[in-house]
């Protein structure tokens, strides 16, 4: 009896060591487990278990670390860029992309060889041979042909063959695509793109791991593996964009009282997967003005109180699709409310699926400088003996706070080519009533912007104005002023803002010489690095505008 247990453990053993002896793709792509995995999951459309056997004769599989992955490129090692559009609302699409990067100097052509970049260096110099690899002359090989060995050579890891699209013969990558135990081949040049449909997968956070192989004769070289985090939910991804005239950070959350802000509601769907679907939006600002219900993405709301509030809202999608089979036993009731799950029926017989998304921030509404107006322009006292400068003297009021700079725009008729940026501090005082003294070097007409500001808003206002030529004989002539409305003013503080916002962003300081650092927290610093954009070298010989002593 103890011989024949023996025997049997023997043909038992033997029955297994072909299993074990063949690679399977959970053992060539799914050699680390994440948080949350679960080796069951629902089956993925055109997807195959990772439990199928994989070609490790024609599909040689390396560990981390390997040496050989050092030449599996020539010139370098390729890098797999993975990126997706998650997160992804359950039953909606998601979509992978994977770019290969080359090293220096290497590109694909338009016949999906790898070839060398004209008059590039990289470590080696230049290259004599234009091909990094020349996979057109290999094609030529019987392998590619129709004879008996074509189909020996042309398929994926688990034995499918190739398909033979239009054009198929330049792509000369094959990418492994691995999530939730299932795997997708696809055959392709140097970036790919697959979806997937997210119907029946497991909400949560998951990885897509992708292994790529190049052609190598009549077999194939691993060249690359990368991985990447999405997440399928049944929540609603939400944003909001906020946005108000005057406010000087919308980024920080807090934005001015008694001026209307705008909120923009984004909704992420790049599979349009709602395109069908009843959209409507609940808001909550807070303040106590109650509750807001519409069908359009964006409103507008004024908060008339200093003081912090906690905006609430929530987006509704009702989501058209086909009824459930009917269920043996009736459902229990329950309670109507905010369920994801939540399913209900249309008259003509179709199911909607109720989903939902929510946003929350918490507002600051301060104080803020809220109008800016010109409200007269004249001459200047002109001192003895008189300057080559016709001088100007304008008066500029505001509503709301007291700024604590003012800047100066001095452009073209058009409003668009900015000639010079002059900024002054203003003392705080009870009242805002400015007297701004500007100096011009010659006649013409000019558009002259006025931006006020403090450390939470910026106003502007702009006016044109027409500075007469200079006559000895006599006195010098009244200049005239055209205010401009707000109306005309959109492309002025538009432009003037992209101008100012660019150049602001873009400015770095390359000197530490002691008395040479400007600081860019005011609006004079917010300003000062437009002005150096567009005056290049040393302004000081022949300035358009001098600031005045005894005026701003």
């Amino acid at each position: 009896m103890e011989c024949l247990y023996c025997v049997l453990g023997f043909l038992f053993l033997a029955s297994r060591l072909p299993l074990d002896a063949a690679k399977r793709f959970h053992d060539v792509l799914g050699n680390e487990r994440y948080p949350g995995y679960m080796r069951k999951h629902n089956q993925l459309n055109g997807w195959s278990s990772d439990e199928n056997d994989w070609n490790e004769k024609l599909y040689p599989v390396w560990k981390r670390g390997d040496a050989r992955w050092k030449n599996s490129w020539k010139g370098g090692r390729v890098q797999a860029v993975l990126t997706s559009d998650s997160p992804a609302l359950v039953g909606s699409n998601i979509t992978f992309a994977v770019n290969l990067v080359f090293p220096r100097c290497q590109k694909e052509d338009a016949n999906g060889n790898i070839v060398y970049e004209k008059n590039c260096r990289n470590d080696s110099g230049l290259s004599l041979d234009p091909y990094v690899y020349n996979w057109t002359s290999w094609s030529e090989d019987s392998d590619w042909g129709n004879g008996p060995g074509q189909s020996q050579h042309n398929v994926f890891p688990d034995g499918k063959p190739f398909p033979h699209h239009h054009g198929w013969k330049k792509w000369n990558f094959v990418y492994i695509f691995h999530t939730q135990g299932q795997y997708f081949q696809k055959l392709g040049r140097c970036s790919v793109r697959v979806s997937i449909n997210t119907t029946n997968m497991t909400l949560g956070t998951h990885v897509m791991e992708v292994t790529v192989y190049r052609r190598h004769g009549r077999a194939y070289m691993p060249i690359a593996q990368v991985k990447d985090v999405y997440v399928v939910t049944d929540e609603i991804p939400v944003f909001v964009t906020m946005s108000q005239k005057n406010d000087r950070n919308s980024s920080d959350e807090t934005f001015l009282r008694d001026l209307p802000i705008k909120f923009d509601v984004l909704i992420h769907d790049p599979s349009h997967f709602l395109n069908e679907s009843a959209i409507d939006y609940k808001w909550n600002f807070g303040d106590n003005t109650g509750l807001f219900v519409s069908n359009n993405h964006t409103l507008n709301h004024t908060y008339v109180l200093n003081g912090t509030f906690n905006l609430n809202l929530t987006v509704h999608a009702a989501v058209p699709g086909p009824c459930p089979p009917p269920s043996p036993r009736p459902p229990k009731p329950t309670p109507a409310g905010d369920n994801s799950l939540e399913m209900s029926e249309t008259p003509n017989g179709n199911c909607q699926i109720n989903r939902y998304g929510h946003f929350r921030a918490t507002l600051t509404i301060v104080e803020g400088i809220l109008e800016v107006n010109i409200i007269q322009i004249a001459d200047a006292p002109m001192p003895r003996p008189k300057p080559d400068n016709s001088l100007m003297d304008f008066v500029v009021t505001c509503k709301g706070t007291i700024p604590t700079e003012v800047c100066t725009v001095i452009s073209d008729p058009t409003c668009q080519i900015a000639q010079n940026i002059i900024c002054s501090p203003v003392d705080a005082e009870e009242t805002c009533l400015l007297t701004v003294r500007r100096a011009f070097s010659g006649s013409g007409t000019y558009c002259v912007n006025f931006t006020l500001g403090d450390d939470t808003s910026l106003a502007l206002t702009s006016t044109l104005i027409s500075i007469p030529g200079k006559d000895p004989a006599s006195p010098l002539g009244t200049a005239s002023g055209v205010l401009i409305s707000v109306g005309c003013l959109t492309l002025i503080v538009t432009v003037v803002a992209i101008l100012v916002y660019k150049k602001h962003k873009e400015y770095k300081p390359i000197e530490n010489r002691p008395g040479n650092v400007v600081k860019g927290r005011g609006l004079h610093g917010f300003l000062h690095h437009t002005k150096a954009g567009f005056f290049r070298g040393n302004q000081e010989k022949d300035p358009l505008l001098k600031n005045q002593p005894g005026t701003l």
